[in-house]
């Protein structure tokens, strides 16, 4: 039987993180953005009371791209999404499952911030974040980790928000999940990255020894292609096997645009390193282009949705329209996450293959990073994104004595390099055995005293490039 519980409390706070090197995705590139913590304290039925945590970065122009708005105010939006939705989960009243508490409030989450000419991607930043704080605080109070507390659907997932499926059948999902005791990182290459030499994408001290790489493309198939063809040349060079996904991160701008790049990658020797080891083209086209734009002969290159997963119904339409697969990003909602992954399994089982992969929104050491592994180590990921390690230098700003927490209590994910403690990474793999502390995927939580109250935004941008 799922708890019940009652929230009590929830604050919000923030630290600075800044870039080890610019990140260029999509249309914007940033060196620096705050990352938000999310403090709750619940009443779990009969148990008693306690205290969980979740962080997140506040990324500017992903949510939401749309070229009218700075940068700094779609981080705002973020802010205030959180900010609404504290006040629902407040507002509801007695004891509740913790997947009744989100299913109770996401339509009225969506719906005012709609009012504020807030999007449902960024409108679900603020329910994701809450949500993950309420599962730490209830595993903590029961005692039971987050592999086990999932496996028995501790939080009371059930089909309330996905009418194709029915409780027995995410219940049957969760029960027969098992812990992927090793995830294998796959390894960003943005649009500013170097590609040739020292430091490049063939360099193992620069990508930790990767066998996945995530290639970013800007949208323009000539351009694409001709940085695809050097980028494939060096990954030739590597002295084991390899893989790659490609992101457009809403660049193409239309089915004529992205069939100009297929065509390319089908016929074009030169990209053959790429082509032959591609394993998906991830979110193409705009969020609302998409839903107008059955991909039709295009689908056999395996596409997915990211941007465009704004609701519970993203994956069914993005089916029907020759998508197979979805990203999982704890930003945008760890049960929407499963209810995808179970979704996946139950067309797969028909024949026909369907896919939930891991993407990353540079996830930092400690709470992102562990919240978002044990999350795809519990639904099947066995590679995902993670860019943390790579554009951001350690725990970056974090507090030595905070850093040195997670290093004691999670000695398998972190490493002291000299004077910094990073991600450890054993052969292009992240292990998740330390993940399985009471709790959600963390024995340790934030210093609440080094951090800042929840403030304006403090994005620094170093330049805005619309493609």
């Amino acid at each position: 039987m799922p708890y019940r519980l009652s929230v009590r409390d929830i604050a919000f706070f923030e630290r600075p993180v800044s870039f080890a090197r610019p990140f260029r995705f999509g249309a914007v590139t940033i060196n620096a953005t705050p990352q938000a913590f999310v403090r709750v304290e619940i009443e779990v039925e009969g148990k008693g009371t306690a205290t969980g945590a979740s962080a997140e970065l506040l990324v500017p122009k992903w949510f939401d791209k749309r070229p009218h708005l700075a940068p700094d105010e779609t981080v705002e939006a973020l802010r205030r999404s959180l900010t609404i939705a504290r006040e629902l989960y407040l507002g509801r009243k007695g004891f509740e499952t913790a997947f009744g508490l989100h299913a109770a409030c996401i339509d009225a989450q969506v719906e005012a911030c709609a009012r504020e000419d807030i999007p449902p991607l960024a409108a679900a930043y603020g329910p994701a974040e809450i949500d993950k704080a309420i599962l730490d605080a209830l595993l903590r109070c029961v005692g039971v980790n987050f592999f086990d507390g999932m496996a028995g659907n501790i939080s009371g997932i059930d089909a309330r928000l996905s009418r194709d499926l029915n409780d027995e059948e995410i219940a049957g999902f969760l029960a027969g999940r098992q812990r992927l005791e090793r995830v294998a990182i796959r390894h960003t290459v943005g649009l500013d990255d170097r590609i040739e030499g020292e430091g490049g994408v063939a360099d193992a001290k620069e990508t930790a020894g990767a066998r996945y790489f995530k290639l970013k493309l800007n949208g323009d198939p000539a351009h694409d292609a001709d940085r695809l063809t050097g980028i494939g040349k060096e990954l030739a060079t590597l002295p084991h096997d390899y893989r790659v996904s490609l992101d457009a991160n809403e660049q193409y701008a239309d089915l004529t645009v992205l069939g100009a790049l297929v065509e390319r990658l089908d016929r074009d020797s030169a990209l053959k390193p790429i082509a032959a080891k591609l394993l998906y083209l991830e979110q193409p086209m705009p969020r609302d282009v998409t839903r107008q734009s059955p991909l039709g002969a295009l689908a056999g290159r395996n596409f997915i949705i990211d941007e465009a997963d704004d609701g519970y119904d993203a994956f069914p339409v993005a089916r029907a329209l020759g998508y197979r697969g979805i990203s999982s990003k704890s930003c945008k909602g760890i049960y929407k996450s499963i209810v995808n992954a179970t979704r996946a399994a139950k067309w797969s089982a028909k024949g026909e293959k369907y896919f939930i992969t891991g993407e990353d929104l540079t996830c930092q050491a400690g709470l992102g990073v562990q919240q978002d592994l044990a999350l795809g180590a519990l639904i099947g990921v066995t590679h995902a994104e993670r860019n943390g390690h790579h554009y951001v230098d350690g725990f970056a700003e974090t507090p030595a004595g905070e850093a040195e927490a997670f290093l004691s209590a999670h000695p398998d994910l972190y490493a002291r390099d000299g004077n910094k403690i990073r991600l450890a990474i054993h052969d292009g793999d992240l292990l998740t055995g330390s993940l399985t502390a009471p709790g959600f995927a963390t024995s340790v939580h934030p210093d609440w005293s080094t951090l800042s109250p929840l403030a304006r935004p403090t994005t620094q941008v170093l330049q805005e490039q619309i493609v």
